[in-house]
This record gives structure tokens, sequence and C-alpha cells, in this order.
């Protein structure tokens, strides 16, 4: 294999010219970066002529994920492998991935041909079972492979997008991190009683307030009824559908909560909780861990909490558990989307902990591209490097978007950064804060920094069991919003690439390091150890060219440092230079 221009970048673009020989890939055989590859090197593996039902595609561009570290040190253990032996049967990094169609399968002519660009959503389930690109599906660290029903075809759903002529390679393979982004700001919680689900109202005896349940019930299958007084058991009774099945049951000991959920519900919890006149934090940390996946806790009460609830911040962000809330009476009051935000607030104080990291750039850039976006972002973060490149790189941005940028070197429990957001929000707190350190310390430490009714993102999961403090009083009391999402849709990812074609997105301002195939197990090391501060990017067509920052790429290689913009950001132009002068052809 070699590298050289002496070939058409509009073949390349057609997806004509010559597949290179060998056709080289990074294997992962086990845990640790040392099991990835052979010696230290991608190895060959043949690729043949496509089936009826497949694709031979090129990989263009595959960023590298932190997500993949859990996969890294854990090997065959991790959850996604279902106890793969990867020293015999290994698994392929790489699910931020764009290809090309180089050879199109019988049966797939009328839907794809050659040159098509194409975006992948490595999201995939089978059955209900994630199958997921870059995982149990071979990923895009290899410069050509196969793909077939298990990525066009899965339960009847392609998940593979059209990419625009005009979005740059790296630009397309980073649409999937930025996908994630965008998910975290559309609503992946129920908002509504489940139809059909079981439910659990919690009061007590010396509550006496009316309280209206509207529709909330009408279409629950069974509803548990625990101390409640006579007067409002009747108006649940009357609010629950002909069909609905309820049982009444004594008052239990919060010691005797599990006991019941695990008879009502044979362990699986509530869909639905309505929790009455709360006063204990400890009655809501215990009542909150009984809540179903993906399932809804409304606090309906007109008075505090005697403290802190401790939450399970892990399933806030992979269960998409739902904490929604009201003063009452009226307990339908608590639901629905237009009480229950998702995105930032405009003309809002936004903080993003964790802002210096390749995600919480993402998180900050998206708030300042957005046409209603907030009018202060705020980024903290330990690393005053990372900041640096931050502020640099996304200040201009600010500046065109009439949106004040202030970087602050430190952590979310530092006293600087309350007085802050406390000068720029008038003494209330910021109206939004996103999180994207998984600690859980930090979390609870970013959650003092809201104001009674902001919005708390915990972009960065934490493993389930995870707990911290959380103030839930604000939720009914003031319609704080506490949310969490995991990875991304087909539609997320769709809507990022509309918006790069579009204009109103710049996927790659976020990238810091570019190298060639060979560079596949540095650019892993290099994420493992924060070398850089935002996304580094593997061209799999690129041979002979180490892992770069893109300030040591213009210094190395000038021509390709000229076409890079103002402030050292990657550009289509510079993407071409590095094709052109180092993209990979078939030996003579």
């Amino acid at each position: 294999m070699t590298a050289t221009g002496a070939w058409s970048y509009d073949r390349y673009r057609e997806g004509t010219a010559p597949l290179p020989r060998p056709n080289l890939a990074w294997n992962t055989y086990g845990g640790g970066v040392e099991s990835i590859g052979r010696d230290g090197c991608p190895e060959p593996v043949e690729v043949s002529a496509p089936a009826p039902n497949q694709l031979l595609v090129r990989v263009d561009a595959v960023g590298l994920c932190f997500s993949d570290v859990k996969l890294i040190r854990l090997g065959s253990e991790h959850p996604k492998l279902y106890g793969r032996d990867l020293s015999v049967d290994p698994i392929r990094l790489g699910h931020e991935a764009t290809v090309t169609v180089i050879e199109v399968g019988d049966d797939l002519a009328e839907t794809y041909r050659t040159g098509d660009r194409l975006a992948i959503q490595p999201d995939i389930f089978i059955d209900g079972r994630s199958t997921a690109y870059g995982y149990t599906i071979p990923g895009g660290l290899i410069q050509y492979h196969l793909i077939g029903p298990e990525v066009l075809d899965a339960d009847g759903v392609s998940y593979v997008m059209p990419v625009a002529d005009h979005i740059g390679y790296a630009a397309a393979a980073l649409s999937e991190p930025w996908a994630c982004v965008e998910a975290a700001y559309t609503q992946r919680r129920r908002l509504w009683p489940l139809s059909g689900g079981t439910a659990w109202i919690i009061g007590h005896p010396d509550d006496q307030r009316n309280y209206d349940f509207g529709e909330t019930l009408r279409h629950a299958a069974r509803v548990v009824l625990t101390g409640l007084n006579p007067h409002t058991a009747s108006a649940v009774l009357e609010a629950i559908g002909p069909k609905t099945e309820t049982s009444v049951v004594d008052a239990p000991e919060l010691s005797e909560y599990a006991s019941l959920v695990d008879r009502e519900t044979d362990g699986e919890g509530f869909d639905d909780i309505i929790l009455i006149d709360p006063r204990s934090a400890s009655q809501v940390t215990e009542v909150a861990r009984h809540v179903a996946f993906r399932g809804t806790l409304n606090l309906v009460g007109e008075y505090p909490l005697d403290g802190l609830s401790s939450i399970d911040f892990g399933r806030l962000h992979y269960d998409y558990t739902a904490f929604v809330g009201t003063r009452g009476p009226n307990v339908a009051h608590g639901y629905g989307e237009q009480r229950n935000r998702c995105d930032l607030r405009p003309g809002g104080v936004a903080v993003f902990v964790g802002a210096g990291g390749p995600m919480g750039q993402m998180h900050v850039q998206r708030a300042l591209e957005k046409a209603d976006g907030p009018s202060v972002v705020i980024g903290i973060d330990p690393d005053r490097a990372r900041l640096d490149v931050l502020a640099a790189s996304l200040g201009p941005l600010a500046e065109r978007s009439g949106c004040e940028l202030i970087v602050l070197n430190a952590d979310a429990s530092d006293p600087s950064v309350r007085e802050l957001i406390d000068e720029r929000s008038d003494g209330d707190g910021a109206d939004d804060v996103v999180v994207t350190v998984p600690v859980a310390s930090v979390m609870a430490s970013a959650a003092q920094l809201m104001s009674d009714d902001g919005m708390l993102v915990f972009f960065a999961g934490v493993a389930n069991g995870t707990t911290g403090p959380l103030d839930m009083s604000k939720v009914y009391l003031s319609n704080a919003q506490y949310t969490g999402t995991s990875g991304s849709t087909l539609d997320d990812q769709a809507l990022v690439l509309d918006k790069t074609a579009a204009g109103l997105l710049s996927p790659d301002l976020n990238l810091a390091a570019v190298g060639g195939i060979e560079a596949g197990r540095d650019g892993v090391q290099a994420m493992l150890d924060g070398r850089f501060a935002g996304k580094i990017v593997i061209f799999p067509q690129v041979a002979g060219m180490p892992l770069l920052g893109l300030d040591e790429l213009a210094d190395r290689y000038p021509d390709i440092g000229s076409a890079l913009g103002p402030q050292g950001q990657w550009t289509s132009q510079a993407e071409r230079r590095l094709l052109e002068t180092h993209g990979v052809v078939e030996d003579p």
C-alpha cells in the first residue's frame, strides 16, 4: 500500500477509485489497548464481493468515542458483548463512521448506488436487544467492509442515512456524537401515565385536601392505593376507567415498600407513582427507587421536604425516569411536555460542567449556535488548557451570536462558580446546568448551581445504583427538571445532518486531531490519556500519517495547514488536501 497524490479526488468522491491492497483493519482481541491489532499494527483482512443483500463500503472517516473506554477496559465482560470470547471472535471499534458505497448487491440495486455517501446510526436493536455497530457488529476502524441486513434491515429498519455531497467526511462521522448531544435536549421521558400500566397512589390519612385526578388514571390497568383518606380514595376511584383493577393496601412503612413492589409488580416497579403531600425526603428517596424503567413519579404538594433526597443518577440517565410535579390540587397539571421542558431556556444562563472535554465543547457550541439560545454561557472545567482551546475555538462563534461566553477554571463545588452565576442571574441560579462528567459528587455539586425552576441535564452516565442528593421539593414547588439521556436515534442523527447541510451547525469545529489508518490504536490511547481537548478522527483511506493535533498537522504539513480555518479549525479544504496528498491507492 502506498500514499500518493497521483489519483483523482473526483473519482474518490464518486466511489470509483481502486481498492487498496491489503485492506487494513484494527480488530480488538480482549481488554486493554494492547489487545487492539497485532503487535501494535493493523492487520490485513480479506473483503469479498457483496452478497445480494449486502453493500461493499469504503470507510471514509471514523470518530473515536470515550464511550468505548468501558469496552476497552472490560473486553469480553462488556454487557453489550454478551460474553463473547474476543480472543477467538474479535470485535472492531469505530461506531462514529461515515462510508461510501463501492459495490451494491443485486437485491439492493434499486435503493443504493455506487458513490452514495452514508452515515451509520450505531444504536441498532433487534428484538429489543442491542446489536450496536462498533460493538457486536464490527465497526469502522477498517478501510473497506461489507454491511448487510444486520445494519440495513434490522427488524425492518435501515440504520444508514444519506449524507449531502457538500458535507465533509469528518463532519459526517461526527454527526453521531452530535446526535447524542441533540438527543440530550429532546424529550426522552414519558410524561403522561402509561396506558395499560400499573400505578401507585400514595398519601396519608390526615391529608384533607380535595384532589382532582382528572384523566390521569383513566387508562391504567391497575391502581394500588396506600395511605389515602376515604375522601381522596373516592376521588381516585371516580377517576379510573371502568376496566381498571384497584387494590387498597394499608399504608406500609418505608422498610416495607420493596416487598409491596415485589408483590404488586413482580419487582419491576410501578409504571407511574403519584405521591400526595410529600413531607419526608427519605420517603421520596424510597419511592423513587421503585419507579419502573421509563416510569414517572408525580409529586403533588405545597410544602418543602425536610431535606435532600438520595436519587439514582444512573437511572435518570439510562432509565429515563421522569420526576414531574405540581402544587396541586389538580394532579394532571404535573404532566405533559408544556410543563416539562427539555431544551435550554431562551435568553437564560446556561452552565456546562466539564465544558473542556470533547462532548462538553459540543454542548457549549450547540448553545452558542442555537437561534433562541441562552444569553450567557458559562463553561467550567478544572483543566485550564482545555478551556483555553474552547475559548479560542468558540469565542468567535459567541461574538457572532451575541452571547456572552465565560470560561472558568474550576469545578462545580468551587464557590467562585456560584458567585459568578449569581452575578449573571441576579442571585437566582442558572436556568440550565448540563453535566458531562460521570462522577456522582460532581453531579451533585452541579445541582446546587441551578435556579429553583432550572433544568439539570446528566449527559455523562454513571452506573445504575450511583446515588446523590437532589432537592426534590423544587420539582413540585417550582417546576425544576432533572433529566438525562443515553445514545441517539436515527431521527437525531438525521437532524444533525440536516442542520449541517443548511449551515446551522459546524460539527468539525470540535475536531482536534487526525490520523491515518495506522494511527487507529494511537488514537484510542490518546483518547484514554486525554491528550486532546476535542474529537479525534481517523481517516482509514489515509496512509503514512501519524496521529497529529491540528496545530502539529499545520507545522508538519504546511500545505494542509494553510487550508485550516482562521482559528486553526478543520475545513473541507484541509480535508481534501489531506486525501489528495496521503490517500491510499493500490500498489502497482
